[in-house]
């Protein structure tokens, strides 16, 4: 499935090289390709997808709670939403360059399914569950180790958390194809110290209530709050 040349350069990448080459190259095996070769024996990746998410929720968990020792949970849980959605694994693609190894069906191909960050998300999470079924979760935890801190970085800087906003948007735009709204509730407290509550609602659910000194501030409080509630969908 994969060249000699690839499963070279793959190892390279990654510090490891796997006992099963054919486990690797299924890795890369998108459903589009699979299934225009009509092959019964052939396996797309979304097993190893599967697994990757598990192993990856686990070994992230573990280095949030070594970076983090006095976080508590719901804060731990939140660090680790962001690490491991498709952004996130988007950008642990791109820095292996996962997207040149990828077979795809020819329909994907010309539509630029190599740099969709769906499929390079899926694939780095294939990527992980192939390496725990080659070589266990000690091989898996050490790749994830050597790959994601600098994410953490990036959430210990709170680099990727400042305008929940927009982060917001841009998840319902590409997940629900709809905005959030915003209703001003009540806006209470002196001319000096206004508090300012807001109910977001998407799609007329109401996700999140918000409170804060402005309006802007109420609206990023409720926008964080149903950013992690549709995470959890």
């Amino acid at each position: 499935m994969l060249k000699p040349s690839e499963i070279k350069e793959l190892t390279r990448l990654l510090g490891y090289s796997f006992r099963d080459p054919d486990l690797l190259g299924r890795a890369f095996l998108h459903a589009s390709y699979v299934n225009e070769q009509g092959d019964p024996g052939l396996r797309d990746n979304e097993r190893l997808e599967f697994l990757g998410d598990a192993v990856l929720d686990l070994a992230v968990s573990h280095l949030l709670m070594e970076r983090f020792p006095d976080a508590p949970e719901g804060d731990l849980s939140r660090y680790r939403a962001m690490l491991v959605d498709e952004a996130g694994l988007r950008r642990i693609a791109i820095h292996l360059d996962l997207g040149r190894f990828l077979r795809l069906g020819k329909g994907e191909e010309q539509t630029n399914g190599r740099e969709k960050p769906s499929i390079l998300a899926n694939t780095a999470e294939a990527l992980i569950g192939a390496l725990y079924l080659d070589a266990g979760f000690p091989a898996a935890f050490g790749i994830v180790r050597r790959l994601f801190p600098p994410l953490i970085d990036r959430v210990a800087a709170r680099d990727v958390i400042r305008d929940f906003k927009s982060v917001l948007q841009e998840y319902t735009q590409r997940v629900y194809r709809a905005l959030p709204e915003y209703q001003l509730l009540e806006e209470s407290g002196p001319a000096h110290d206004r508090t300012f509550r807001v109910r977001l609602t998407l799609k007329d659910r109401v996700l999140a209530e918000g409170k804060g000194r402005s309006k802007k501030s109420a609206e990023q409080m409720a926008a964080r709050e149903a950013f992690f509630c549709l995470k959890k969908d």
